[in-house]
């Protein structure tokens, strides 16, 4: 579906997140290319409302209970309609999913099944249910663009190409804390976690790239964004986060996808795709202080979150939601205090060794599963000592 030379109606969800924010950048830097259809995001109604004063959307949803009486008029030009409906309005040309979390799986469920063209920045959507997804994107003729840096760089790298994939490979920064010993890490601060040295991503997010989680994550996502198996999927850490990530092909070549990190990028490529606009308010490349580029293998010792994960994604099943919905409830705890930082790692472990997986499961079950994971973490810290 080439959609060249049309405004786009675009439905943005958690538009008062950080993806969401950077995408409402890349629409006021085109007000010809693309138009705000709908809003929805959780308890920042404040931004949501200026949001709306600013975009004039026909629909938007809100989760926050005060929502309705204190932020949504009902004379303000807009419609408030539920989540689900909002991911698949007939009027839309492309839903943005900036839903942090395993709350993303609804409604990028809803619309795969409205034949949407959807722009996917919430992972765990694909990595809790990446086969039924799957299998309704081609049933109803959806399309999925990916935003993650890694994904958009392996998928801008093997536009255009019909070869076999020998090898796909993702880099990753290593967080604030590449190359502390495992027992360094039993001292880490939310504060210090918090502070990632290349991006700027909402506290969820930065936990988990902090542990190496979401990295993890982002290996069963390529496994189903790209087809391609666990055994052909390699992680690198690549401190200065220039390279965001690479093919391999079958004859040896790599293809690699390079850039300023800047997650504006990736996002104005899928809402553009199949164009490349010119954004001036995007950063380049200063190749003169560009001097090197490093790799190196993770260490899985100090970070047991990223191997939970890839085993998590091999086994399938229910696991892949146990390990999402087990690693957002731990994150919760230690955001609050409640929980060390390497607590996070045992909890999820104790987690995914308890479960009775199901094979090839529901959405009914995979949604069973993430709610009995999150009540066997929260259960896990009754009596236990507490930071």
């Amino acid at each position: 579906m080439n959609m060249t030379g049309h405004t786009k109606k675009l439905i943005i969800l958690g538009s008062t997140g950080s993806i969401g924010r950077q995408t409402l950048e890349i629409v006021r830097a085109f007000p010809e290319r693309f138009q705000i259809l709908g809003l929805a995001a959780g308890r920042n109604t404040d931004l949501l409302a200026s949001q709306i004063s600013e975009f004039r959307p026909r629909f938007v949803y809100c989760s926050s209970a005060d929502s309705k009486e204190k932020y949504i008029s009902p004379d303000g030009g807009y419609r408030m309609i539920p989540l689900a409906e909002l991911a698949a309005t007939p009027e839309a040309d492309m839903i943005v999913i900036a839903i942090s979390g395993t709350e993303g799986l609804t409604p990028t469920m809803s619309a795969v099944r409205a034949g949407k063209r959807i722009v996917l920045a919430n992972k765990e959507s694909l990595v809790m249910a990446g086969e039924t997804i799957n299998r309704e994107v081609k049933r109803n003729k959806a399309q999925i663009l990916p935003v993650d840096s890694e994904h958009s760089a392996i998928w801008q790298c093997l536009e255009g190409k019909k070869q076999d994939i020998a090898r796909i490979i993702l880099t990753a920064s290593g967080g604030p804390f590449r190359g502390y010993l495992p027992a360094q890490m039993a001292k880490v601060t939310v504060e210090q976690a918090l502070r990632h040295p290349s991006w700027q991503m909402g506290k969820k997010v930065t936990i988990d790239s902090a542990t190496l989680l979401n990295k993890g994550l982002e290996v069963i996502e390529a496994h189903w964004l790209f087809n391609v198996p666990f055994g052909d999927i390699t992680v690198l850490i690549h401190p200065q986060s220039i390279v965001h990530s690479m093919v391999e092909f079958a004859d040896g070549a790599i293809k690699a996808q390079l850039g300023y990190p800047d997650m504006r990028l990736p996002i104005q490529y899928a809402l553009s795709y199949p164009e490349r606009l010119p954004n001036p308010e995007l950063p380049r490349l200063n190749w003169h202080q560009t001097r090197n580029l490093t790799f190196e293998p993770p260490d899985f010792e100090a970070f047991p979150c990223l191997g939970l994960a890839i085993e998590a994604g091999r086994k399938g099943g229910t696991y892949p939601a146990v390990l999402c919905s087990a690693g957002e409830a731990a994150v919760e705890l230690f955001l609050s205090g409640r929980i060390r930082f390497t607590d996070i790692a045992r909890f999820v472990e104790q987690a995914l060794e308890q479960h009775q997986t199901t094979s090839n499961p529901t959405l009914e079950e995979i949604t069973s599963a993430a709610a009995w994971a999150r009540g066997a973490v929260t259960k896990s810290t009754s009596g236990e000592h507490q930071c």
